[in-house]
């Protein structure tokens, strides 16, 4: 009979395990001149050098959602032209990112900007925030950090414990760190998301956007690898087969009570999201011959987003196509009528 304290154990260590691998990635494109993090080497212990195939994959996810951010953060006025300044970011599962720590240095950090992961997690990321000054210092005089509770309180960024599959203590957390449902608020998922979740987001934050980086595409033969691989590190996928395509990650953001929902496979957002310059800036990087398996790879991983807004403020964030590209934006019933077209719809460029 399955043990589910040794389960959630076991879980919890490869969340860790997948998390110090994340850390490890980014700093290995940091180094090779992918993108730039003053904060990143402070998390990892053991730098590791990944591969070109690597190093561009890890960019290629970075530079979308950055780029989705910016534009969240631009968004500075409602549908009758009053401003709207206290922007906020909720990060869940956010690991040893350092995202608020960079905006802090470009002048673009939000109102607030929250964090929220397991306990094991957050007590070692408030332990190397209340060691580095560099980290502290950014954070003002009124800050308080508790390694032992895995918390940091200041007046603009929060650190806090959370068990993300337990939706009732989700609204004591946001309550604690002083979160307006009412405001624009932008909500990060990277990458193990669940319906309830997502359900409990759409209902709590009536302007928001839900940003979501996922596998695709199980059932085939690379599918099928990817998961292979992930499972021997102790990740199981239990939720990609309820979502495996690109349709299908919509229809489960409106399933949930989302007013818009759009999905693009990675391939596409490189190709047609990620700034031309920046493309050709770092593959001038390193030499690069891995083509096919970057193109399998790439199409096996793609960005969702979804968007509630009573505000009238996102009308303009997004991935940008023409006015006939198709994204999801009708009824869940209205779906299955474009199941036929999913694929040419999703490759259209």
């Amino acid at each position: 009979m399955a043990n589910p304290v040794a389960d959630s154990r076991s879980n919890r260590a490869a969340v860790q395990a997948t998390n110090d691998d994340a850390s490890a990635s980014k700093l290995s494109c940091v180094k090779k001149g992918y993108m730039k993090d003053d904060y990143i080497h402070l998390f990892v212990r053991r730098p590791v050098r990944r591969s070109p195939i690597i190093n561009r994959g890890y960019f290629a996810r970075w530079a979308a959602l950055r780029k989705l951010l910016y534009q969240f953060l631009s968004c500075e006025r409602d549908a009758r032209g009053q401003g709207n300044e206290k922007k906020q970011i909720l990060s869940l599962g956010a690991g040893f990112d350092t995202t608020y720590f960079q905006l802090q240095d470009e002048g673009n950090a939000p109102y607030i900007y929250v964090e929220l992961d397991f306990r094991e997690v957050t007590s070692k990321k408030a332990a190397i925030i209340e060691s580095c000054s560099q980290l502290r210092d950014k954070l003002g005089p009124t800050a308080s950090i508790s390694r032992e509770n895995g918390e940091v309180l200041s007046d603009h960024y929060k650190l806090l414990p959370a068990d993300l599959r337990d939706i009732q203590k989700l609204d004591e957390v946001i309550a604690m760190a002083s979160m307006d449902p009412r405001k624009c608020v932008l909500i990060y998922l990277d990458p193990d998301s669940s319906r309830s979740i997502v359900g409990w987001a759409s209902k709590k934050f009536s302007t928001a956007v839900f940003f979501l980086y996922e596998q695709i595409h199980p059932d085939d033969a690379f599918g099928q690898q990817m998961i292979r691989n992930l499972e021997s590190r102790g990740c199981a996928l239990l939720g990609i087969y309820d979502t495996p395509t690109l349709l299908a990650k919509e229809k489960f953001f409106l399933d949930q009570g989302w007013q818009r929902a759009v999905a693009w496979d990675m391939l596409r957002i490189y190709s047609n999201f990620v700034d031309a310059q920046e493309r050709r800036r770092i593959e001038r990087l390193e030499l690069f011959d891995e083509f096919e398996e970057w193109h399998m790879m790439q199409e096996h991983y793609c960005v969702a987003y979804a968007i509630n807004d009573a505000m009238g403020l996102l009308g303009d964030l997004g991935f940008f196509f023409p006015k006939d590209e198709h994204h999801v934006q009708c009824s869940p019933s209205e779906l299955h009528h474009h199941e036929g077209g999913e694929r040419a719809s999703h490759q259209t460029s």
